[in-house]
């Protein structure tokens, strides 16, 4: 007599698809992990081009007071030293952040690119914008300068191979139009001198924040301009030194706090932030935020300066922030 047992007994396998169930169920639950993963990344993509599209606002916030903060300034400097100050103080507190955190100077290869920062918005952009607000209002510079997200837009595709979206290219080529029109009727159909300028500083910062922005995508934003003020400070102490010989400082409360804010505010910590949510979002939606500069501009050219703006002013900056929400919604 043989006995069976239930040990030795043979055992029903169910299979599905040629798997056991165990292994249908464990393939179901790395679906679901894997679901559940992507999903997560997503959610912290969204959440970084959030916080970027943030700080490149207040990016923008900083840079609206710029030119307010600069009419500031001439009441007490004269624009060559203005500027050769504000990039000194601007300098000198980089530098001391770089070397409190001990930060190790750029690859060699970086040198270059940090070099068109320098040249494109620490000194180019403020030398240029200040001589133009010598003879030009505020709320009329802002306005011109809002050209600025469509030219960075395109010297951004033209140097790092961005491809914005027909919709994107259109709502740009708008708000340019829109700027372009406000401009000529300004000027009764001839540019002035402060026009040229004003284009002239558009060119050089487009570049500064196409290289900027390329160059925060390998290395923090603020090191980024940190060591462009550094890289200018061989140049700009000498040329403070000249310039307040020339130009003697008649100090004044406006003056110096005007001097405090491009220097920290705008030359600084603007950047700073500024080339953060460049590297988020990319340069060109990053760009068409700087479309609502002028508007903010135009709000502190009245409460600070007392200026009287003319309906024009303000319908193209309206214009003009409209064309930022189509920017932003548009694929690119």
């Amino acid at each position: 007599m043989k006995a069976q047992s239930s040990a030795t007994g043979e055992t029903t396998i169910a299979v599905t698809g040629g798997r056991t169930a165990d292994e249908a169920a464990a393939e179901r639950g790395r679906a679901e992990r894997n679901r559940a993963e992507q999903a997560g990344s997503g959610g912290a993509r969204a959440r970084r081009r959030g916080f970027g599209a943030a700080q490149a606002a207040l990016g923008v916030v900083a840079f609206s007071l710029t030119f307010p903060a600069t009419a500031w300034g001439l009441e007490s400097f004269g624009p060559w030293s203005l500027v050769a100050v504000r990039c000194v103080l601007a300098g000198l507190i980089a530098g001391g952040c770089l070397l409190a955190l001990r930060i190790a100077p750029p690859a060699r290869r970086h040198w270059p690119g940090l070099a068109v920062v320098a040249a494109g918005v620490v000194a180019g952009f403020p030398l240029l914008t200040t001589l133009a607000l010598r003879t030009s209002t505020t709320a009329h510079a802002a306005v011109v300068v809002g050209l600025l997200p469509l030219t960075t837009a395109l010297l951004s595709a033209l140097r790092t191979g961005a491809r914005p979206s027909r919709g994107f290219w259109a709502a740009a080529l708008a708000g340019a139009a829109a700027v372009v029109a406000f401009t000529v009727q300004q000027s009764g159909g001839a540019l002035t001198g402060a026009d040229v300028y004003l284009f002239g500083a558009l060119l050089v910062c487009a570049a500064g924040y196409t290289e900027g922005g390329r160059l925060a995508r390998v290395m923090p934003g603020w090191q980024v301009i940190g060591w462009a003020l550094v890289l200018c400070l061989p140049l700009s102490v000498p040329a403070a030194a000249v310039a307040l010989a020339h130009e003697p400082a008649h100090l004044t409360a406006h003056g110096v706090a005007g001097l405090l804010w491009v220097a920290v505010g705008s030359q600084f910590l603007g950047l700073v932030v500024w080339y953060r949510g460049m590297a988020a979002i990319g340069i060109p939606k990053a760009s068409q935020l700087q479309l609502a500069q002028p508007l903010l501009t135009l709000v502190w050219s009245v409460l600070l300066l007392g200026e009287h703006l003319g309906p024009a002013a303000p319908l193209t900056a309206a214009a003009v922030l409209v064309c930022i929400a189509v920017t932003q919604r548009s694929r690119g």
